[in-house]
């Protein structure tokens, strides 16, 4: 009989709070997360400003077409950060790897190109 009380009780507990519980659910803030290049953009574009008439459009080209052609993902990384951070593609020895440091040079041949393309030509 004690246990049929209890099991009553709960019940009796968990229905009077349900409805507050789905209401605080309901209100409760949504978490957006952005995507990766809208967040480098927003990142990048204060470091063109005065340099170039669109600095989104000269972010986002960096992000998709120089930054792409890195394929290995520490210093693809380390390239973004350093264009977020400064507005040039930049890449620290302390943002990679030291068994990838000796591929910094590389990287920049490979990325020479399209960024000079991003900054000059961008409608092509």
């Amino acid at each position: 009989m004690l246990v049929a009380r209890i099991a009553a009780a709960a019940f009796l507990v968990n229905i009077a709070l349900a409805p507050s519980a789905q209401a605080q659910a309901h209100f409760r803030p949504v978490l957006t997360l952005t995507d990766p290049r809208t967040d480098f953009v927003r990142q990048c574009a204060p470091h063109m400003l005065g340099r170039w008439a669109h600095p989104e459009e000269v972010c986002g080209c960096l992000h998709d077409h120089a930054a792409a052609v890195v394929e290995d993902a520490d210093l693809r990384e380390a390239l973004l950060r350093g264009i977020s951070e400064t507005g040039v593609p930049t890449i620290e020895n302390q943002w990679v790897p030291i068994s990838k440091r000796s591929e910094i040079g590389a990287t920049f041949t490979k990325i020479a190109r399209p960024t000079l393309q991003c900054m000059f030509e961008p409608a092509q």
